[in-house]
């Protein structure tokens, strides 16, 4: 298990990816919203984006802390990486009043983006060796939440293919798409939300 301090880490490069989201407000009663990404990526962008990961080596800076280092998002909300591995990442929202919705929990463009960072987290973890010839890229998410959150919450992350099997469809030309899947818990461990936001390896050229 990879423990992870809460990153405070200057940005060095261009973010993961740029995109833009739409989000349906959250009522106590459970809803459910589909959220579909519109990627914003070039070439250019996505060589710097390599080159600062490949320079980011494992003995430099955890994956949390080369998350915080690229995805501005992650360090606005003092995200936190507890756990980042090919088999799970787990990444907490600390309680933050700023961040708060109007009955006093979380927002959900918070939970979003902190489900969003955990599913980031994995693939990282899984595919990281893949990035000289590959980017990372968010396709479409969906996000149900199920019950009230309030304080702290903890989004954790699996992949829902083998990582094997995705490396060989990009062994084999193709461009392959994968799930991850998400569930948002509070300090009770009640499950506050469920997320999946499914990635694809965009083979470089």
């Amino acid at each position: 298990m990879e423990q992870v301090r809460r990153a405070a880490v200057r940005p060095v490069g261009p973010s993961w990816a740029a995109y833009t989201v739409a989000l349906i407000g959250r009522s106590r009663r459970p809803a459910t919203a589909t959220v579909a990404a519109t990627l914003v990526t070039s070439a250019c962008s996505a060589t710097l984006l390599v080159g600062n990961m490949a320079a980011m080596s494992a003995d430099q800076m955890s994956i949390g802390e080369m998350l915080a280092a690229t995805v501005p998002m992650a360090r606005t909300l003092n995200l936190e990486f507890l756990e980042t591995t090919p088999e799970k990442a787990v990444v907490a929202l600390p309680d933050q009043s700023e961040y708060h919705n109007h009955v006093g929990g979380p927002h959900a463009g918070a939970m979003f983006t902190l489900g969003e960072s955990a599913s980031g987290a994995i693939v990282l973890a899984a595919f990281g060796d893949q990035l000289s010839r590959a980017v990372p890229l968010a396709v479409r998410a969906d996000i149900a939440y199920k019950k009230l959150a309030m304080g702290p919450v903890t989004a954790t992350a699996t992949l829902g293919r083998p990582a094997a099997e995705v490396v060989a469809q990009l062994d084999a030309g193709e461009r392959p798409e994968f799930p991850v899947a998400i569930e948002i818990r509070r300090a009770d461990g009640a499950v506050t939300g469920e997320m999946t936001v499914v990635w694809t390896l965009r083979p470089n050229g």
